[in-house]
C-alpha cells in the first residue's frame, strides 16, 4: 500500500494528532475475527504491530482472502458510511497490536473540524479505491475463467 493511504501518510500531522487524542491501543489473539460481513460498523483500526486479513463472503464458498494488511494500515471504511455496515470480513492473521477508534466519536470530531473532515475523508476514499481494486483483482483471479481479462482496468 502506498504512503498516502496510511495514517502516517495521508494525514497532515495536526489531524493525526488529533485523532490520536481518542486512539485507544487494543490487540487481537491470531485467529480472531474483527468483523463481519454485514455487522454493524462503529469502530475502525490502526495496524501497529501483526497482519489482518480482509475476506469477503462467497456463497457456496470459503470466504476468499482479498488483501492482507499490516502496520499503518486502515482496517476498516464502512464506518465511514451510512448506513455503516461491514462491506468486508477482518481476520487477525497473526497476533495484533493496534490502535482502535470509536467511528461516532470520529464523525463528530470532523463535524466540528472542516479540515479533518476532508482529510479523513481523502485518506479513506484513497483507502476504497485500493481495497475495491484489490478486490476486484482477487475475485478475478480466483473465478474468472482463465485469460478473461484480469488486466481489464475500470
Amino acid at each position: 500500500m502506498s504512503s498516502t493511504t496510511t495514517m502516517a501518510g495521508a494525514l497532515p500531522t495536526a489531524c493525526r494528532d488529533r485523532l490520536m487524542r481518542i486512539a485507544r491501543e487494543v490487540s487481537f489473539p491470531a485467529g480472531t475475527r474483527m468483523f463481519g460481513e454485514g455487522g454493524h460498523a462503529d469502530r475502525f483500526w490502526i495496524v501497529r504491530t501483526g497482519s489482518v486479513v480482509l475476506d469477503m463472503h462467497v456463497p457456496g464458498r470459503r470466504s476468499p482472502v482479498i488483501e492482507t494488511l499490516g502496520h499503518g494500515e486502515l482496517v476498516g471504511w464502512s464506518w465511514l458510511f451510512p448506513p455503516y455496515v461491514w462491506k468486508l470480513g477482518a481476520v487477525a492473521k497473526s497476533p495484533v497490536r493496534a490502535y482502535e477508534f470509536d467511528a461516532r466519536s470520529v464523525r463528530l470530531l470532523c463535524e466540528e473540524d472542516a479540515e479533518l473532515a476532508a482529510a479523513v475523508s481523502l485518506w479513506v476514499g484513497r483507502v476504497l479505491s485500493h481495497r475495491l481494486q484489490a478486490a476486484r483483482t482477487r475475485l478475478l483471479d480466483l473465478y474468472a475463467p482463465y485469460g478473461s481479462g484480469s488486466g481489464v482496468r475500470g
